[in-house]
């Protein structure tokens, strides 16, 4: 990852700061590897099916990193010889398994709490859209009592199309009745970018995601980069909790 927050910062980022762009009015969120650490849950789940199998656990940080890519990349990785008939078997064992136990170990990463109480206390919307499926995200963002919070949720097949297609994006800011330009969109993966820029939106990178060496997040095409969820408030212009106004 880049390691200085001033190269990560663009140019355009430097303008809205300085007032000469438009300032942003809504957060909009990637759900694992953004908003939720999941990755302990699905981990888990993964784990114990090879236990089933009589193989042995796969370290958590190699199955950390396939969670934003959906659970046929995880259990590529969980069983790597598998057909893509047996594939699809595990899959639907998994999904089961995993709608049972939700949120047993799944949490907001560190700092989102502060975050998404500033942005309630100064009426600034922020919502969820993710390309999991909605029999999913909607039991686990009520489970962690984040659905009522959310000023939308549009899930993976909540649309005829998900992500990269910048459609989801341009729907959940209608709902919130945001411009899109006004919108800053935070993800951890290549399509996150991609649907975000396509939607005119301000395109962040969560580099504490679920963000591997090999995927080279540096060159995405995106607005900034942050290294956590705290960086947030600095885009909208709220300052952070203890720091002085």
């Amino acid at each position: 990852m880049p390691a200085s927050t001033t190269w990560r910062t663009s140019s355009a980022a430097v303008e809205r700061r300085l007032g000469h762009a438009t300032p942003l009015a809504a957060v909009l969120l990637d759900l694992d590897g953004t908003l939720l650490d999941t990755a302990p849950d699905m981990a888990r789940i993964a784990n114990q099916m090879r236990a089933g199998d009589q193989l042995p656990p796969l370290p958590f940080a190699d199955l950390r990193l396939q969670v934003s890519h959906g659970s046929a990349a995880l259990l590529r990785v969980a069983f790597p010889d598998s057909d893509p008939l047996k594939l699809a078997s595990l899959q639907n064992r998994f999904l089961e398994q995993y709608r049972e136990h939700i949120a047993v170990e799944t949490r907001l990463f560190p700092g989102f709490e502060e975050v998404l109480a500033a942005l309630e206390r100064n009426r600034i919307p922020w919502g969820v859209i993710t390309n999991k499926p909605g029999w999913l995200t909607e039991p686990l963002l009520r489970e962690l009592g984040l659905y009522e919070r959310a000023g939308c949720v549009l899930s993976g097949d909540s649309l005829p199309v998900s992500k990269p297609d910048p459609l989801p994006l341009i729907t959940a800011a209608r709902r919130i009745a945001v411009d899109p330009e006004r919108c800053l969109y935070l993800g951890d993966a290549l399509r996150d970018v991609q649907a975000a820029r396509a939607a005119q939106m301000t395109a962040l990178v969560a580099t504490y995601g679920y963000i591997g060496p090999a995927e080279r997040a540096a060159e995405w095409p995106a607005s900034g980069w942050i290294d956590s969820p705290l960086e947030l408030l600095d885009w909208v212009g709220l300052a952070r909790a203890g720091s002085a106004s």
